[in-house]
């Protein structure tokens, strides 16, 4: 099911400061910069900046997301396997879809289809 590890996104809950902090860290500049957003891209992997939600908490602040194909049967074999989904399949433009579902052991799993 998993293809391979392509994005890691840390939840913050100031996303200029953790942007500047970043860009200081690993003097790279981020390839996408929203509001919503902001990817950096080191040698194909992704670092994600998401702002801090109603759903996150101390210790889940991270999610890792793995490519996988047909997403939304990722999703309902979790499920299946005693996984609850803390975000459905959405489309984030693109042609990329994500999801997040939380294993039966509390970790947050991110799933992503396409490009």
């Amino acid at each position: 099911m998993f293809k391979k590890l392509r994005t890691v996104i840390y939840y913050v809950p100031d996303m200029q400061k953790a942007k500047e902090w970043y860009i200081i860290l690993t003097g790279t500049q981020p390839y996408f910069d929203e509001a919503f957003y902001v990817g950096f891209d080191f040698n194909g992997c992704e670092l994600g900046l998401h702002p801090q939600d109603e759903t996150v908490t101390i210790g889940n602040q991270t999610v890792s997301h793995w490519a996988v194909d047909e997403i939304e049967k990722c999703v309902q074999k979790s499920v299946e396997q005693g996984a609850t989904i803390l975000y459905d399949t959405a489309d984030v433009g693109g042609g990329i879809k994500v999801a997040t579902v939380i294993d039966p052991w509390g970790n947050a799993v991110g799933l992503i289809e396409g490009a």
